[in-house]
This record gives structure tokens, C-alpha cells and sequence, in this order.
């Protein structure tokens, strides 16, 4: 079935998440683990699906049982596969996921280099990107070239082509080679964005002040911004516009999996806005769309794993009425 709402295109890495079958337990003392599906940028190209979004994912995979298995599982949520590379030689990154008591997590990853890694600007399906009305990419596909440089010709692309920039750096500090390359290099494509999401961890790391006020997300504030959120987990998010700023307060869940909580809140964001950035000069709109991904973020949580946990509308629909 066509999907005739503007296109949403993520653009960065998708992976296998092991995952322990207990939780609150180290790797080493896990009895045994599940292969969860996972990658922020594809994360998000799912939820926005699974909210009735038109998807499209590209990045790398390796042209392996995982690589396949992922293309299969972006088949199945319906986020088109366009955009996707297998590549011969490396493999699908794989990360083993610690979910410690509270529900928080620890990241060990296997790439050396994976095969995300290894995509090349001219294997880019430039057409596909100059569609997108919204371009949505993270950090960890700055991190290393060839795919730098992919990141910066896909983001270049879509800019010409009129989409809205939409960045989530989603920090993993085990995946770069210092503290501050990661800072440096997360902040070098800070100005072009329009949309920006930032944990309140990320803020924290970013601007080196342990307070999470409006002072210090302020502090990250640039002219083409549009609209800037930090996320509080639990306690909901705060935003910030031109003309305004506030706080959306969260739904209070059971949680289990954090995993893919912010993926999710930036999918239903997304998706809420593509077809009508006005949503972000008016308050009040901005506040029920902030409303219904807090509820998205909430809803992941609930469940282990990121994708199976993404919700869809009337899901959403019915924690918000029941609330």
C-alpha cells in the first residue's frame, strides 16, 4: 500500500543488540542472551513507520545472516530498503547490552570495522535522499571514514533538496577514540540542524555543566535551530524554540528496557511534524506532539528490546486518554 505521507529518511547504522535473558546482571555472568534488532537511525525509521509514517532507512550491512536478517526485519515494519548496502567484505556490527537492575544499560561492541562503517559517498542512493522531507541521522556515523564522509554528502543532499535536518547524536562514548574527539566531532555538524534531541547525559557531556537548566541547554542554542528538546528520561523533556520554551512532563510506566526510549520520541516527533513544520511555532500544537512521544518513549520502555517495544497510534492513543 502507498504511503502518501512526506518521506522520513534515517540515515546511519542498524545492528544486532545481544541482549542477556536476566536482567541486572554483567556480561560475564549473563546465563544467556537474545539477538534483538537495534541501531538508533533504524530505530527510529521503525517507529515512525509503526506510527503510519512513510520510513526509509540507508546505511551499510554486512552481506551476512544478521545483514539479512535486519533488511528483512526493515521489510517487514515497512520502512522501504532503498537505501541500503551489503557490503562482501565486513561484517553486520553486532553490541552486547548489560540491563543493569534499573533498566539502564552498558554497550560492548564488535566492529572492526563493520560493515555500517564502510559506506562510500558515491553508493549513496542520492535520489531517494533528495525525496526526503525530513533527513534524520545520529553521531556514530562521523566516527570514522569512509562513512564520515557519506554522513556529510547524504546531509549536504538533502539540505539542496529542502528537507529539515533532524540530528540525535546519541552518544556511545565506547565507540570513540577519546572523550573529546567525540565532543569535537558530534559539535562540527551542530549548526546544521534544525531539529536537535539531546539525552540530558548528552547535554551534560556536551557543555561540561553538571546542571541540566535552560541556561546550559541555551548554551547549545544555534540560528538555524528550529526547535532543540532534552530529554529527562522519566521526568519527560523540556523544549526549546525561538519564541518559546517549556517542559512536557512524562507518563509514569513500569520500565524494564530503556532501550530504544528516545528513538521511539523522536520517530513519533517526526512523524507528527513532517507534513506540517508549523507545529513548531505553535506552542500549543508543539506541546500535544511532544505529548504523544513522551507517551511513545514511555511505551518502549515497558518492554525488552527496542523494536518490538516501538508502539503504534492507538497504543499511544489509549496510555494518553487512560492517563
Amino acid at each position: 500500500m502507498a504511503n502518501d505521507k512526506g518521506l522520513i529518511v534515517s540515515f546511519g547504522e542498524m545492528l544486532i543488540d545481544f541482549v542477556p535473558t536476566v536482567s541486572g546482571v554483567s556480561l560475564a555472568e549473563a546465563p544467556g542472551f537474545l539477538n534483538a534488532p537495534g541501531g538508533a537511525p533504524a530505530n527510529v525509521a521503525i517507529a515512525v513507520s509503526r506510527l503510519g509514517g512513510n520510513a526509509s532507512f540507508v546505511g551499510k550491512l554486512g552481506d551476512d545472516e544478521f545483514g539479512h536478517m535486519l533488511a528483512g526485519i526493515l521489510k517487514e515494519n515497512n520502512v522501504s530498503g532503498e537505501g541500503i548496502m551489503f557490503d562482501q567484505g565486513a561484517r553486520t556490527a553486532l553490541a552486547f547490552v548489560t540491563l543493569r537492575a534499573d533498566g539502564e544499560r552498558e554497550f560492548m561492541f564488535y566492529r572492526n570495522p563493520s560493515a555500517d562503517m564502510l559506506l562510500m559517498p558515491e553508493e549513496l542512493n542520492l535520489e531517494l535522499i533528495k525525496s526526503a522531507k525530513v533527513f534524520h541521522y545520529g553521531s556514530i556515523s562521523l566516527i570514522v571514514e569512509p562513512c564520515r564522509s557519506a554522513h556529510l554528502k547524504a546531509m549536504e543532499v538533502a539540505k539542496e533538496a529542502g528537507a529539515l535536518l533532524s540530528y540525535d547524536p546519541n552518544l556511545r562514548l565506547p565507540l570513540w577514540p577519546s572523550a573529546e574527539e567525540a565532543r569535537e566531532q558530534i559539535m562540527s555538524i551542530w549548526d546544521k540542524a534544525e531539529v536537535i534531541k539531546v539525552s540530558d547525559v548528552e547535554l551534560e557531556f556536551l557543555t561540561g555543566n553538571p546542571n541540566i537548566d535552560d541556561e546550559s541547554a541555551l548554551s547549545l542554542w544555534h540560528s538555524n535551530l528550529k526547535l532543540l528538546l532534552v530529554t529527562l528520561g522519566e521526568k519527560g523533556c523540556r523544549y526549546y524554540t525561538k519564541s518559546f520554551r517549556g517542559y512536557v512532563e512524562a507518563f509514569r510506566v513500569t520500565a524494564v528496557d530503556t532501550t530504544g526510549a528516545g528513538d521511539s520520541f523522536v520517530g513519533a516527533l517526526l512523524a507528527k511534524i513532517v507534513d506540517d513544520q508549523s507545529v513548531l511555532e505553535n506552542e500549543q500544537r508543539l506541546r500535544e506532539v511532544l505529548k504523544f512521544a513522551n507517551a511513545c518513549g514511555a511505551i518502549t520502555t515497558t518492554k525488552k528490546g527496542a523494536i518490538p517495544a516501538l508502539p503504534n497510534e492507538s497504543e499511544v492513543l489509549a496510555l494518553i486518554n487512560g492517563a
